[in-house]
């Protein structure tokens, strides 16, 4: 009766893990955007005056604490990008108010909380009717494009349809994580780990790391390695992601659920 009890026991709790460890894996992979994560692709903060600014494709919006700027709204205008170094400015203007926003990448550190941002933020503002410019430095970040937040089945490689027989296994697939910039997936052969890169427009699969499995000769993983990591932009249609370089056409994927 004992090991009845035990067996019974043992099976609960291997349920109770198994449901623990699905339901981690569900809000690792789930992500909710709200109607502001939509309309803005760069954020950015600043300390000793309080102020954020918030760049979309619409409008850029800047708010703080400072006296006569609380709330400002700019129409929106394109950067104007360095030929040397990834630095893009922002002149903007409205019936009241000038600024300059400059965006460098370069790793920021949070005056108050320590937090690191991948970007270092100027920004020279002033009232139309007042000759001195306040200028104010903060971190932000750009807002990878949440329609990347998928699982993506391989269907192309530079130009060519992919079967199961260019593999031996199963296809290769990515599984991005885009609110933590990360990937994850299977490359034909071996298992991949990995961070995205994103700016608007801007995507690069980087820091790539695989496992170490010997393939069957004729696998095509290494051609689809190189192809991930040649990416430097992106679309997305009909359920489709076509991963490019100025080359032309790298990769597209299926969207699955």
């Amino acid at each position: 009766m004992k090991k009845i009890l035990s067996i019974v026991l043992l099976s609960f709790l291997m349920i109770g893990c198994k449901t623990a460890v699905d339901r981690k894996s569900t809000e690792t992979t789930s992500i909710s955007y709200t109607e502001e994560d939509l309309r803005y692709y760069f954020k950015a903060t600043g300390n000793e005056p309080f102020w954020g600014i918030k760049i979309g494709n619409e409008q850029i919006v800047f708010t703080s604490l400072i006296p006569g700027k609380e709330n400002i709204i700019f129409p929106a205008v394109d950067a104007i990008r360095a030929m040397d170094a990834n630095v893009r400015m922002y002149r903007v203007s409205n019936e009241t108010t000038s600024a300059t926003i400059t965006i460098q990448q370069l790793d920021c550190q949070d005056s108050m909380s320590g937090a690191i941002s991948p970007y270092s933020v100027k920004v020279e503002i002033r009232n139309n009717s007042e000759l001195e410019t306040k200028k104010l430095n903060g971190c932000g970040k750009f807002i990878a494009d949440y329609r990347l937040h998928d699982i993506w089945v391989l269907e192309e490689l530079n130009g060519y349809k992919v079967f199961l027989t260019d593999y031996q296994k199963e296809l290769p697939r990515i599984e991005i994580n885009s609110a933590e910039n990360r990937f994850m997936g299977f490359a034909g052969c071996n298992s991949i780990t990995g961070q995205i890169f994103y700016e608007k427009e801007v995507l690069r699969f980087t820091k790539v790391v695989s496992t170490l499995m010997a393939c069957a000769p004729g696998n095509k993983e290494a051609e689809f390695l190189k192809a991930l990591q040649s990416t430097t932009t992106y679309t997305i249609e009909n359920n489709r992601l076509t991963l490019l370089n100025p080359s032309g056409k790298l990769l597209v994927f299926k969207k699955v659920d």
